[in-house]
């Protein structure tokens, strides 16, 4: 016995009320049932109804009923199977009076339609049509739209989480998340979709079993029971009619729960804090609304009572939020708490002059126009901080340092959308961010334009254009990545950061990632950190490798190459090729990825040589007609080699490779500049361009 009790505390009801309810579901249409037990399960059928509208008046989203088309699927089939039972119990016991089919199915034939079948006939056919003809129909339509403009607005969503994950704005994790949320909400919107024509065929399923059920009453009461037209006509009508109703008004509840969920905007209010927040908040509207109400009411012949209390409750709902709301802003900062800051400001005396009083330069600022203060607002939870911290977290984990704080301060002289980044106090980049609303980028590939104010994104220069909220799902639609304003800045400061990393790196981050290393290897940095490398000859290393747009994490092996080379020579571009020797495998990896083969670009034999020979005899000057004709074969051949798919990567010999790269860079930051001794042995190259050649 014991042993049966545990075992009835380890089972799962869970896991089989699903099947059990299928199953008794599908056992009621064809076992017969007493008309007690078709009592409770009509009740419950009610009572259920109720529940799913709850539920969905209280969704926030339509993804918080993700379960609603399967239950929509449920709660028809048990009305259907209701209506096959209490079919059976009629025809069979409908000649022994009004309750032969129960309680529930009197109640509403005699106390819902007051025993005439001709309303309740009429109250049937009303009931149908608004669940039909409206309710189902329109969100069946919301839902069919919804489906459609989701699956096309897919692209240019997954396109917009790409560019926040890029940008280190968001995580791997939250950006898995919103793809998922992206899926469900199209698998949901398609299955509502479907869902609703369960309901429409509920309607007519229900239509078509009154009239069923009222010609076979008549043949069996009349025929086998030997009742009157008369009586027969009134007794199967009333508890069909009755049958009828008792399964439509759930259905009615039931549609209107689907019409609510599918027309619901992502919010993080319910229905209620929606109606009450956006109808009766403010009190102009209402004060006309009972101007309004309160002129009909004074018209002759009108029925003055109803009007003139309508008008009354919203005219003294209008004067209560009307003082409510001027006594919050009163309570912002009172007079008393006004004077009281002016007596102290003129209380306190005057500080000296200190050296707190000079401002040292910051090396990463950004100064935001007014309109622009609530995005670095902590009190109003300004989400581009949050973003900021994912930006310097992101590139700490790519580059494999950290960079500074971002210092962020308003500035009153700029205009009030616009923003500046600046770098140890020196504008690097500006542009203009309008909150509330969104940028629609031009990626290249969009099928139609957009109304709006035209625009370039300030950190890629893509033509653009800010919309408002309310064209944001068609912008996606025609392929757009739709960004807010606060993306915005945050992606215009990690393009302005990774491309002068070299500049961010100072001997205080240079000392602070020699600490982080002494504590996983602290016998290298003991041994040769600063005694045999010092932190300055370090220091300009990376820089070198950062503004080549090389990554530092592998700072193991770039010390004891230093270690290993610094006896031989001092010289910092000779330190950096050897360091770059030791690293090939990561930079042809950053370059070319996994790949066993290279596409290179080359120089022309005889302009090599040319080059070789002004490193050699001038000390590594080239002379401007040189320089000038280099770079512009340089420009052509990378167009050519990036209109082909392919990563511009311009191969020379060690001697040329420093002056080439600092040449190029300038003009060509997307040139990759390798040496022969930078290839792997076991990759291959292959030439697909020729700087110089002929044409």
């Amino acid at each position: 016995m014991n042993d049966f009790a545990l075992l009835l505390k380890r089972f799962n009801y869970t896991t089989v009320a699903g099947p059990i309810l299928i199953l008794l579901i599908l056992g009621m249409m064809v076992l017969p049932l007493p008309a007690v037990i078709l009592d409770v399960f009509f009740t419950f059928n009610i009572a259920l109804s109720v529940i799913v509208l709850m539920v969905g008046l209280n969704t926030r989203q339509p993804l918080e009923f993700s379960a609603f088309p399967a239950v929509l699927l449920v709660t028809t089939l048990l009305r259907l199977s209701l209506n096959v039972a209490s079919s059976r119990i009629i025809l069979l016991h409908g000649h022994n009076g009004p309750d032969a089919a129960g309680k529930v199915i009197e109640a509403f034939s005699h106390f819902l339609v007051g025993g005439n079948y001709t309303i309740g006939i009429v109250v049937f056919v009303i009931l149908t049509i608004i669940n039909f003809v409206v309710i189902t129909k329109g969100a069946g339509r919301i839902a069919e739209v919804s489906a459609r403009f989701t699956l096309d607005a897919m692209p240019g969503k997954q396109m917009a989480i790409d560019a926040d994950l890029n940008a280190g704005l968001i995580g791997e994790d939250e950006a898995r998340a919103r793809r998922l949320q992206i899926t469900e909400e199209a698998t949901f919107f398609g299955s509502m979709d479907g869902a609703s024509k369960f309901v429409r065929g509920d309607a007519v399923a229900g239509i078509m079993i009154m009239l069923i059920n009222i010609v076979g009453g008549l043949a069996v009461g009349m025929a086998q029971h030997d009742l009157p037209l008369g009586k027969a006509l009134e007794v199967y009508t009333l508890l069909t009619i009755g049958d009828g109703l008792v399964a439509q008004i759930p259905a009615l509840i039931i549609s209107t729960a689907a019409g609510i969920v599918v027309s619901r905007v992502g919010t993080d209010k319910d229905l209620s804090e929606q109606l009450l927040g956006q109808m009766f908040t403010r009190p102009q509207v209402l004060y006309l609304t009972a101007a309004v109400m309160g002129l009909i009411g004074v018209i002759p012949n009108m029925p003055h009572f109803a009007f003139l209390l309508i008008a009354s409750a919203l005219g003294g709902l209008a004067y209560t939020l009307d003082k409510n709301n001027r006594r919050r802003t009163a309570m912002a900062i009172s007079p008393e708490q006004e004077l009281e800051a002016q007596q102290q400001l003129t209380e306190t005396p005057l500080a000296e002059v200190s050296w707190k009083d000079v401002q040292a330069v910051d090396p990463i600022g950004l100064e935001v126009g007014y309109r622009l203060i609530p995005l670095v607002d902590r009190a109003q939870d300004g989400e581009l901080l949050r973003r900021v911290r994912g930006i310097r977290k992101k590139i700490a984990q790519e580059l494999g340092f950290l960079v500074p704080s971002v210092h962020i301060r308003d500035n009153l002289e700029i205009r009030p959308n616009e923003y500046r980044i600046l770098l140890k106090g020196v504008e690097v980049g500006q542009g203009e961010a309008f909150v509330g609303q969104y940028l629609a980028i031009n990626p290249g590939r969009v099928l139609g334009r957009l109304q709006g104010t035209a625009t370039t994104d300030p950190a890629f220069g893509l033509p653009a254009t800010w919309i408002d909220g309310a064209t944001r799902d068609e912008a996606q639609t025609l392929g757009y990545t739709v960004v807010d304003a606060s993306t915005v800045v945050a992606t215009h400061i990690s393009n302005i950061l990774s491309n002068h990393s070299a500049e961010l790196l100072g001997r205080e981050e240079t000392q602070q990632l020699v600490d982080h290393v002494a504590k996983d290897a602290p016998k290298l940095i003991e041994d040769l950190v600063p005694k045999v490398v010092p932190i300055s000859t370090m220091q300009k290393v990376l820089q070198a490798m950062l503004s080549e747009g090389l990554h530092i994490r592998d700072i193991r092996t770039i010390i004891e190459t230093l270690a290993e080379h610094i006896v031989l020579t001092q010289d910092i571009d000779e330190l950096t090729a050897a360091v770059r020797v030791a690293l090939c495998r990561t930079i042809i990896h950053q370059l070319y990825g996994s790949a066993d083969e290279l596409p290179v670009m080359t120089l022309e034999p005889s302009l090599e040589q040319i080059l070789v020979n002004a490193v050699q005899t001038k000390g590594g000057g080239l002379e401007p007609g040189l320089a000038e004709n280099l770079l512009a074969n340089a420009s052509k051949e990378t167009e050519r080699v990036e209109q082909q798919g392919q990563v511009p990567v311009l191969l020379t010999p060690a001697a040329l490779r420093p002056l080439l790269s600092k040449f190029l860079r300038r003009a060509l930051p997307q040139l990759a500049v390798l040496a022969h001794n930078e290839i792997p042995d076991n990759k291959t190259i292959r030439i697909i361009s020729v700087v110089g050649g002929r044409e």
